[in-house]
């Protein structure tokens, strides 16, 4: 029989009731589903992923499908505002989000995060209002319908704003039927296919004495059948699968999309608590990586550059610092629009909405510690060291992982070659003397020590009359150079630069300066240029 899994995950915010919520909608549970953790039960709070699972019959919508039972697989993830990173880390596995509200509290502050990461990593949500048996009977309803009016008012600028919303309680098995009800008719075919290689995202592992070691997890793409040889990527490490169970039963393969088990033989479980297992070369370990990165709009700070955040990719969580840069010219007929041909625009800061419409932004991820990861793969930016005690976002941005850089020292041997960000620079001269009709010297531009050759032929303007010229060469050696005009300098400046001749000799005379340089600061010479950031020898180009 054809059994399609449907991966369900379960978010909101701490003690709203989601393990209770797991525990009454599951017939089949894994090794640590339902807190069986021992620090779980002893702190009473989910502290790790759960998993569990119920079987159906193929909703009646997709009865034309090659699939005759469907099986739910249930992510019920822990709500407490320090575990944000295993949230995260679930998330990026499922197809559909339940997000669960108590009903006697409404919106939390990690209820607002979960709904962001259910806007960043999936498609389709339910709401559950959860504990309706707390509430007075008399009064249940009234209570009912207005957190349902409050909560459609939130969803209203989401991703989500005809989000259903089912009230229940997990607890008393209230409306558990209807919700059941809901989320089958929300089902549908996720993408799932054989081909391609095996990634498989594991989220548990453990030994069995006469068995091996045990890896649970979501297979993210391709197939795997017993006897295949697996990587662990972060490991380099190569394993035979001895054997694979699907919640308890044994099986011989398993698709992207299933959840299982698989076992291997000499490899020490204390060595992987969470990471990517693959086909042989598949999975590579990153230091840099590079994004497109998007602002969550609740983020109530600047995205800065050279800014540190908490960065998230699967289930590794390490500290980052981030190079922000645009592509100003977009083309809309192409969704990928990061190649190392292009060249880039280095920026301060995030724009405001307003201004990303017609650019794309994208950062530089230098990682503190390194990251395996597919490419693809969804990345969030946070901030975790954020007081968990004030109202306020701590996810600051999300992006999908579009390249990255395999070799520790890729800064000085990747980026140079590969990499053409620039910086826009502005410098201000001012006009020494005037020579002929087409030429001038200026000063104050560069330093002493500057390379003037390195600006030889780089075009300037004079400010406020217009005039364009060129660097023709260096004057001298304190810094100062020689500009011509091909169209020659106007009346109007000329007649500024006599006058200035005419006051400098007569304020000699009276043994003062006071106003001997008035026009030549009143007309300013502009050099526009980029700087590259990361050659090895300085690169300027206008």
């Amino acid at each position: 029989m054809s059994i399609l899994n449907f991966n369900v995950g379960i978010l909101g915010h701490v003690d709203s009731g989601k393990t209770s919520l797991a525990k009454a909608l599951s017939t089949i549970a894994s090794t640590n589903a339902f807190d069986k953790n021992p620090q779980s039960q002893e702190r009473g709070i989910t502290l790790d992923l759960g998993f569990s699972s119920f079987t159906m019959d193929i909703p009646e919508h997709l009865s034309n499908s090659n699939y005759k039972q469907l099986q739910i697989t249930l992510v019920d993830c822990p709500g407490h505002a320090s575990l944000i990173r295993t949230i995260i880390g679930g998330a990026q596995i499922i197809d559909l989000m339940l997000l669960v509200v108590d009903i006697t509290k409404g919106m939390q502050t990690q209820t607002a995060e979960c709904l962001i990461i259910g806007e960043i990593t999936c498609d389709i949500m339910l709401v559950v209002l959860n504990k309706i048996d707390l509430v007075e009977e008399s009064q249940r309803q009234s209570t009912i319908d207005k957190m349902t009016k409050r909560l459609r008012k939130t969803f209203e600028s989401t991703k989500f704003p005809q989000v259903p919303i089912v009230s229940c309680s997990a607890l008393s098995s209230l409306n558990l039927n209807e919700l059941i009800s809901t989320l089958q008719s929300h089902v549908y075919i996720p993408r799932r296919s054989p081909d391609g290689p095996f990634i498989f995202s594991v989220d548990h592992c453990f030994s069995i004495r006469g068995q091996g070691t045990i890896m649970t997890g979501t297979v993210l793409s391709g197939s795997v059948k017993i006897n295949d040889s697996i990587e662990i990527a972060v490991l380099k490490e190569i394993r035979k699968v001895k054997s694979m169970q699907m919640f308890r039963k044994p099986v011989d393969k398993a698709m992207q999309g299933d959840r299982i088990g698989l076992c291997v033989t000499q490899f020490d479980p204390d060595q992987l608590e969470r990471g990517l297992i693959s086909t042989p070369g598949i999975i590579k370990v990153f230091h840099g990586l590079i994004i497109q990165i998007n602002k969550v709009k609740y983020f109530k700070h600047d995205i800065e550059n050279r800014t540190k955040f908490h960065i998230t990719c699967g289930h590794s969580t390490v500290m980052g610092k981030i190079l922000l840069f645009a592509n100003h010219s977009v083309d809309t007929t192409n969704t990928n629009q990061f190649h190392f041909d292009k060249e880039y625009e280095a920026i301060d800061q995030y724009p405001t909405e307003d201004s990303t419409e017609n650019q794309q932004i994208f950062a530089l991820v230098e990682l503190e510690s390194t990251i395996p990861c597919q490419l693809g793969s969804i990345l969030i930016g946070s901030r975790l060291d954020t007081d968990i005690h004030t109202n306020t976002c701590r996810l600051a941005f999300y992006g999908h992982v579009l390249n990255g850089f395999t070799d520790s020292d890729y800064l000085n041997k990747d980026l140079p070659t590969k990499l053409r960000i620039y910086k826009r620079k502005e410098k201000i001269g001012f006009i020494d003397r005037l020579v002929d009709d087409q030429t001038i010297i200026g000063k104050d531009l560069f330093q002493k020590e500057t390379n003037l050759n390195l600006f030889v032929n780089f075009k300037v303007e004079l400010n406020p009359t217009g005039e364009q010229g060129f660097i023709e060469s260096p004057f001298g050696q304190s810094g100062k150079f020689k500009v011509r005009f091909m169209n020659g300098l106007s009346n109007e400046t000329k007649q500024l630069l006599s006058t200035t001749k005419g006051r400098k000799q007569k304020t000699a005379s009276n043994e003062t300066n006071e106003e001997s340089t008035e026009p030549q600061q009143r007309i300013r010479i502009v050099l526009k240029f980029k700087k590259y950031l990361f050659q090895e020898k300085t690169i300027i180009a206008q």
